[in-house]
């Protein structure tokens, strides 16, 4: 009781900066530790400092912090991608430069859902069509969001004379929907969560030659 007695008074303004943002690094953080359920508006206000209704004037709604929520999460996720891509050392467009790049996505994507779980379910927990208009908000340093850095692989399998260009129609969905199947299994509320570390590495890069053999 003392505690709350002493405790300082929500604020109906902000004073030390960037409302928005500090509603939306509050969401984050929930999202990182309790996944989307946990992103709430009021305790988002509260870890802000802030009363419930000036929330309203950034986000109208809980939906409204989720999406945002989600977009930052997705941007993690590009930038795990872009990191992956880095690491490669690019030469020319050859074939093997070209797999190389799509199992860097691949293993950025597994390796982001194992880090961040929380952030992971919260990145598609919500409808949102991939091929809509480009938004920073989701994007990587690069500017591409995840699907577009998918994409962009693909493409470049193609240049490469790895992939067949009357297959590359729809091969976004096909590699997008094996890769991220398996990252839900191995998650800690998923039916393989058992498996270990190295297993789970040892699985997931059979699955990234399965795509790429099957593309």
């Amino acid at each position: 009781m003392a505690g709350a007695a002493t405790r300082p008074p929500a604020r109906d303004t902000y004073r030390h900066g960037d409302l928005r943002r500090a509603l939306l690094d509050a969401g984050i953080d929930l999202a990182r530790n309790g996944g989307p359920d946990a992103v709430v508006l009021r305790e988002a206000t509260r870890r802000a400092g802030v009363v419930p209704n000036a929330a309203y004037r950034h986000f109208a709604s809980r939906h409204d912090l989720l999406q945002a929520v989600r977009a930052s999460a997705l941007s993690a996720l590009a930038v795990a991608m872009e990191a992956e891509l880095k690491r490669l050392r690019r030469g020319r467009n050859s074939p093997d430069d070209a797999r190389a790049g799509l199992r860097a996505i691949g293993t950025a994507y597994l390796r982001f859902a194992q880090a961040e779980p929380g952030l992971f379910h919260t990145a598609f927990s919500v409808p949102g069509d991939p091929e809509t208009a480009v938004d920073s908000a989701k994007a990587g340093r690069s500017g591409l969001d995840p699907f577009q850095l998918l994409s962009a692989a693909l493409d470049r399998l193609v240049e490469a004379g790895v992939l067949p260009p009357e297959r590359r129609p729809g091969a976004e969905y096909l590699a997008w929907s094996a890769v991220h199947g398996l990252a839900m299994l191995v998650l800690d509320d998923g039916p393989l969560h058992r498996l270990k570390r190295a297993q789970r590495r040892a699985v997931g890069q059979r699955l990234l030659d399965m795509v790429e053999k099957g593309l």
